[in-house]
C-alpha cells in the first residue's frame, strides 16, 4: 500500500462523516462524467464551456468552425449574414464578471460572447455557475484592442472590458447592437439555455 492510499484510509476511519460526503461527491461525479460522455458524442470534442459554447454557437449563429479546436486566435468564421466571412472567437462564461479572454491577433474580426448572469467578481465560496446563456455579446475585436490599449490595459487572459462596452455589444436579449441583430429563430435557440431550463 502507498503512503497516500496509506493516508486517505486513515483519514477514511477517523472521519466517517468525511467519508460519506466524500462517496457522495465520487457518486455525482460518477453522474456527471456519464453526462459529459453523451455530450461528447453530440459535439464530437470533449465536454468543455469552451468546446460546447463553440458547438452552440455555430449552430445558432451560421458559423464553420475551425478544423482543430487548437487553432490559435480563431474558432471559426461566419457562414452567411452581414458577418459572412469575418472571423470569429467563441466564449461562454458561466457568469459575466466584465472579463474577456483576448488575444492581440490581427487576424481576429470579432469576439462572441456568451455568458450566464451578470455578477461582480465577488468570491465563488458557497456559489454555483450553472451551464446556462443569459446574455450573447458581439464585440469588434479590433475596436475592442484599441480600446483597452488607449486606457494601458492589457490584452489576454482576463482583459477588464468596460460595462458601457458590454451594454453596446449586447445581442441577446436585449438587441442594442447595431452589427449584428439576430432573428427570433436565433433568440429562440437560445432562449433553450436559459433560466429556467
Amino acid at each position: 500500500m502507498t503512503p497516500r492510499r496509506a493516508a486517505a484510509l486513515r483519514l477514511v476511519q477517523t472521519a466517517p462523516v468525511a467519508h460519506d460526503i466524500l462517496l457522495g461527491l465520487a457518486q455525482l461525479l460518477e453522474e456527471r462524467n456519464e453526462i459529459d460522455k453523451k455530450i461528447a458524442a453530440m459535439i464530437g470534442r470533449p465536454m468543455t464551456s469552451g468546446h460546447l459554447g463553440e458547438w452552440i454557437a455555430a449552430h445558432v449563429f451560421d458559423i464553420k468552425l475551425e478544423p482543430s479546436a487548437a487553432a490559435a486566435a480563431i474558432d471559426g468564421r461566419f457562414k452567411s449574414g452581414p458577418l459572412q466571412g469575418r472571423t470569429v472567437n467563441v466564449k461562454w462564461y458561466l457568469k459575466r464578471e466584465g472579463l474577456l479572454d483576448m488575444t492581440a491577433s490581427e487576424l481576429l474580426d470579432d469576439y462572441l460572447v456568451m455568458t450566464g448572469p451578470v455578477g461582480a467578481g465577488e468570491g465563488s465560496y458557497g456559489g454555483t455557475r450553472p451551464w446556462r446563456i443569459d446574455h450573447a455579446y458581439l464585440f469588434d475585436a479590433h475596436s475592442l484592442r484599441e480600446d483597452l490599449l488607449e486606457r494601458g490595459l492589457h490584452i489576454g487572459t482576463a482583459s477588464s472590458v468596460r460595462s458601457e462596452l458590454w451594454a453596446k455589444a449586447e445581442i441577446y436579449p436585449d438587441k442594442t447592437n447595431e452589427r449584428l441583430h439576430i432573428t427570433e429563430r436565433q433568440a429562440e435557440a437560445l432562449a433553450l439555455f436559459g433560466a429556467g431550463t
